[in-house]
């Protein structure tokens, strides 16, 4: 058995036990480098139904079930469904309008500085085979924070008023979606690596979700900022806050 081999087989072995794991992580960095090792990591979770995910956007890598694996497991039914980790559609809903409030403006600011930076010449890069020829800011440098006090004033009725809230908050914690900071809700390891990107955008901007969106962006002329912080007043006047919710 070679090297290559036995680093793939331990590589495998803690993304299984962990989850997921930081893009700096010496195994993980080592494998971004490594194309030989890659392919073996690869290699050897196939052989039980799964692969290696990465997101050069995302600062973390992880696992999924590969495709012809995914019916055997979840069956047809699974399939269908809205997902496959047993969350309620009200947290469904909640986690893509977290993905839309936190991922779709990290992914703007994160190209935009990659094309800034590639424009004036920088020399520094991310120093692994998925990097290609722009270096993509990290998602904890860029990624948004959404202010609980604002998800819970502006959508608090639709997903069920602040107890249900909270309880899908856990829910979405406990799957490494999001992460709590105090008051803050900020991008789990897994948001932007479990989310297909591509066919979740386009139906979130072109749909009803987009419309919010927009109006938002029109609002303040920021996305992250109108959907991520609480208006001035709302924190001078918490008696009008209360009204708006009663109402």
């Amino acid at each position: 058995m070679s090297k290559h081999l036995d680093d793939a087989a331990l590589l495998a072995a803690e993304l299984l036990a962990r989850r997921w794991l930081p893009r700096q992580h010496p195994k993980v960095k080592r494998a971004l480098i490594d194309a030989d090792l890659w392919a073996a990591t690869q290699e050897r979770l196939a052989q039980v139904g799964l692969r290696l995910i990465d997101n050069l956007y995302a600062d973390h890598v992880s696992v999924a079930l590969l495709r012809p694996a995914e019916t055997a497991v979840f069956g047809e039914a699974g399939l269908d469904s809205h997902n496959n980790i047993d969350l309620p559609r009200d947290a469904v809903s909640l986690l893509v309008l977290l993905w839309a409030l936190i991922v779709l403006p990290k992914r703007e600011r994160q190209q935009a500085r990659a094309a800034r930076i590639d424009k004036d010449g920088d020399s520094d890069s991310q120093n692994d085979m998925f990097g290609k020829d722009k270096p993509v800011p990290s998602a904890a440098s860029v990624s948004p924070l959404v202010s609980y006090r604002a998800l819970l004033a502006d959508f608090g009725v639709q997903l069920g008023k602040k107890t249900r809230l909270d309880t899908n908050l856990k829910r979405l914690e406990n799957h490494g979606f999001i992460v709590r900071k105090g008051e803050d809700i900020a991008e789990g390891p897994l948001l932007d690596l479990l989310l297909d990107y591509d066919a979740l955008a386009p139906r979130i901007l072109q749909g009803a979700l987009g419309d919010v969106l927009a109006q938002a962006k029109e609002l303040q002329a920021s996305l992250p900022l109108a959907l991520t912080q609480p208006p001035l007043e709302d924190a001078d006047a918490p008696e009008d806050t209360d009204d708006q919710a009663e109402a």
